[in-house]
């Protein structure tokens, strides 16, 4: 690994601690680096500002001047009301070399803030772990090309593939080492959705019970075509309407109605599959997701995790 790979890792660390809390800016991480040591780190905030660089150049101060800037995602050139814009901050701090990870696909911006640092004399690079930056900032970069969140569907099953008993009954598949895991994905989330279904038969709270972050619960959302809900949820009436959801990155966790009806619409992005060493028998499993013979399942999801956590199997999918 280069030095360029493992400081950039710095700061893809740092940029994880912000997912799902900056929307509808991406979450992005900064690390200042001088004489191989690091004088300057900072990451989005909640709510979006202050911004990565900015935060890393505050706390660099003098020492950011003939210093490496490593940053998830190329500097914004654009000024907003709510701050400047990243890369005149940057030019501006005496920065001899900035190494980002992926350009902004932002108009405003996609090239043009290299481009100004480039035309001030700094040094500049693009594309380093360009792909896990891209995971980081998968909701981002959804929102931008496809105008939707990026979902995740959670689906935790028995090994015979059940969802849930035969009455609808869920509670629990998994064990509690599972059960906190989902915990911690749900933190990373702007957005938690579950179907009438599962809103019927476990009343689930979807909130976030993990020491530490119980104030990073997402908002609820149901998918209902009649039911009204509960006060404080948002509803759609159909997958394609998630577009019009207020958030970056969405949740689905519940029932094997909703899991089916999103497959079946393509709108799923990330599967994260918990895997309980239990048999149910006459279980409920996903229905029909649009599937006309087995040739069109093969070659959609590429394993990128798999752990184990207590008893169960965690089995983590992208899109192929």
């Amino acid at each position: 690994m280069t030095d360029d790979e493992r400081w950039m890792g710095a700061a893809l660390a740092l940029a994880s601690r912000g997912v799902g809390r900056t929307s509808p800016n991406p979450s992005v991480g900064c690390v200042i680096v001088k004489d191989g040591r690091v004088v300057g780190r900072g990451w989005t905030q909640p709510g979006g500002r202050p911004h990565a660089e900015a935060m890393a150049l505050a706390m660099a101060r003098d020492a950011a001047s003939g210093a490496t800037a490593y940053v998830t995602l190329e500097p914004c050139a654009h000024r907003s009301v709510r701050g400047p814009a990243c890369a005149d901050l940057l030019a501006e701090s005496g920065i001899a070399r900035v190494v980002a990870a992926i350009r902004d696909p932002d108009p405003r911006t996609d090239g043009a803030g290299l481009a100004r640092l480039a035309a001030a004399g700094i040094e500049t690079c693009c594309n380093v772990r360009a792909a896990e930056a891209r995971d980081t900032m998968a909701g981002f970069l959804t929102r931008r090309t496809q105008d939707r969140p990026h979902v995740t569907l959670k689906l935790a099953l028995s090994l015979d593939g059940g969802v849930a008993m035969g009455d609808g009954r869920s509670q629990w598949i998994t064990g509690a080492e599972a059960r906190a895991h989902t915990h911690l994905e749900r933190s990373r989330h702007d957005l938690i959705l579950v179907g009438a279904g599962t809103l019927a038969a476990d009343t689930p709270r979807l909130d976030v019970r993990l020491l530490g972050v119980e104030d990073r619960a997402p908002r609820r959302v149901l998918l209902s075509r009649g039911l009204d809900a509960p006060d404080g949820w948002l509803t759609v009436r159909d997958p394609a309407s998630i577009a019009e959801l207020p958030g970056d990155l969405l949740l689905i966790e519940g029932g094997a109605v909703a899991a089916a009806a999103f497959l079946a619409a393509g709108l799923v992005d990330r599967l994260l599959i918990y895997r309980a060493p239990i048999l149910i028998g006459a279980a409920r499993t996903l229905g029909d997701i649009g599937l006309r013979d087995l040739g069109q399942a093969h070659g959609r999801w590429r394993l990128s995790d798999r752990r184990t956590l207590g008893v169960d199997t965690l089995e983590v999918y992208g899109r192929a």
